[in-house]
């Protein structure tokens, strides 16, 4: 049986390479099936994160959205799983009419220094549609079966299989030759 086709949807969005990243390659999808492009670190050399510490780090590049779109900022899997490296205001979101360089904001979480060197994958970007809404002031809301309940209201116990045994699921993760 063929695999099915799947329609993507491109956009053409203009970019600038400011004088402190025209050696760096622009954002780009690292495999044919990315969600989100690379966005590479333009710091002069290297760039010393300590644990607990947070830092915007430039992208050297700025960009023009076309109306109707945003792009968000997101951390990179890999870097928060081996060395508790993440992004901040997450996902960050870079509105169309956003004309300043492409920043990210790092964070440490980790136990040890973090070494930033320029070219270095830092985070992704993902770039979508936007939906504008218009409210509609109503009186009541329709009743839910959650109804106002949030902020862990419908618990942390999974509905595995098991676990009203009390079974225990354990997960492990090896980062052995993971790339990130």
């Amino acid at each position: 049986m063929p695999e099915p086709v799947i329609a993507v949807h491109s956009v053409t969005v203009k970019v600038t390479r400011l004088p402190h990243g025209t050696d760096l390659p622009l954002p780009h999808y690292a495999t044919a099936e990315s969600a989100g492009l690379d966005l590479v670190a333009a710091v002069a050399d290297t760039f010393k994160l300590a644990p607990g510490e947070r830092a915007l780090i430039p992208t050297g590049f700025a960009m023009a959205l076309p109306p109707g779109y945003e792009a968000q900022v997101r951390p990179r899997s890999g870097l928060a799983l081996k060395h508790g490296v993440t992004t901040l205001n997450t996902p960050g979101t870079i509105d169309a009419d956003y004309r300043g360089e492409v920043g990210v904001i790092l964070i440490n979480h980790g136990q040890e220094v973090f070494i930033i060197k320029r070219g270095d994958r830092i985070a992704q970007m993902v770039v979508a549609p936007v939906t504008r809404l218009q409210w509609s002031e109503a009186a009541a809301l329709d009743q839910t079966e959650r109804g106002a309940g949030g902020f862990g209201s419908t618990g942390v116990a999974g509905s595995v299989a098991g676990a009203a045994a009390g079974k225990r699921a354990e997960i492990v993760i090896n980062t052995d030759g993971l790339h990130g």
